[in-house]
């Protein structure tokens, strides 16, 4: 029994001198954790350098409109601009002072001048017939309401006398109704002759009797004994004998010929 109390005693101390150990060890470790008391500030230190220049900040609210400045000096003249539209009328200006007045006309003398006019118009009348004198007596120019004639007195080939007619204005003359085939053949027989080319061909390719403007003949014809065949050969070109009659001819034969001419300023001047 004493032998375990002597080693319950040796724990405790054991154990005693463990505690007084940490003890001492936990006041050395405390004086060194807390901190000492407050001392004197310090001076202060130099200026320091200027740092580096930060990032641009966002643009600062518009500021207040400042004064007007003073007046600039004019600048140069530019180029003049387009004429502006027209202005109103303006108002009528004051009345001018009357003028002088005139002298007194002279009194008309209507009887004079009627009597002028009146031998004018005989004058007209008397160049009318001497227009028509020359036309149907010294030129020989026969005519009806629409169309002057004229016998060309140069002997011609048929192809040469339709060609010189179209140069003088007009064509080959076209006996298309008996009332101008009568005035031809009269017109050949005053003239002393005994036939004549007509613009008028017995035959064309593909169709029967043709005038000089092409048409064909269909309404009226005054052939003579035979009738013509339609086909196109050296005799179908035609001429007009002093009876109106018509008869087929050879084209290369030269004769008179007659042209016709539209009534008009320019027909006549071709005649002429």
């Amino acid at each position: 029994m004493k032998h375990h109390d002597f080693s319950r005693r040796l724990l405790v101390l054991s154990v005693l001198s463990t505690i007084f150990d940490s003890l001492n060890a936990v006041e050395v470790c405390s004086n060194t954790i807390l901190p000492g008391s407050k001392g004197d500030q310090g001076e202060g230190g130099g200026e320091g350098d200027q740092g580096r220049l930060g990032k641009t900040g966002p643009p600062g609210l518009l500021g207040l409109t400042g004064e007007l400045g003073d007046k600039g000096e004019q600048g140069r003249t530019g180029k003049m601009g387009p004429a502006g539209d027209q202005g109103d009328a303006g108002d009528a200006g004051v009345d001018g002072p009357s003028g002088l007045k005139g002298k007194a006309g002279a009194t008309c003398d209507c009887g004079r001048y009627r009597k002028v006019v009146g031998q004018m118009d005989i004058n007209v009348r008397k160049l009318k017939n001497a227009i028509k004198f020359v036309k149907n007596v010294i030129l020989g120019i026969k005519e009806t309401e629409e169309k002057f004639y004229l016998i060309v007195k140069e002997a011609r080939k048929y192809r040469e006398a339709l060609i010189n007619c179209k140069l003088r204005g007009g064509l080959l003359a076209m006996p298309k109704t008996t009332d101008t085939n009568t005035l031809i053949a009269d017109y050949v027989t005053q003239a002393g002759l005994t036939q004549v080319f007509i613009g008028l061909q017995a035959g064309q390719k593909g169709g029967g009797p043709v005038y000089a403007d092409l048409t064909p003949v269909r309404n009226y014809t005054a052939w003579g004994l035979e009738e013509p065949s339609g086909a196109p050969s050296n005799t179908s070109c035609v001429k007009m004998v002093s009876t109106g009659t018509w008869n087929q001819v050879e084209c290369d034969i030269t004769m008179y010929y007659v042209c016709e001419f539209k009534k008009s300023r320019r027909g006549l001047a071709a005649v002429l």
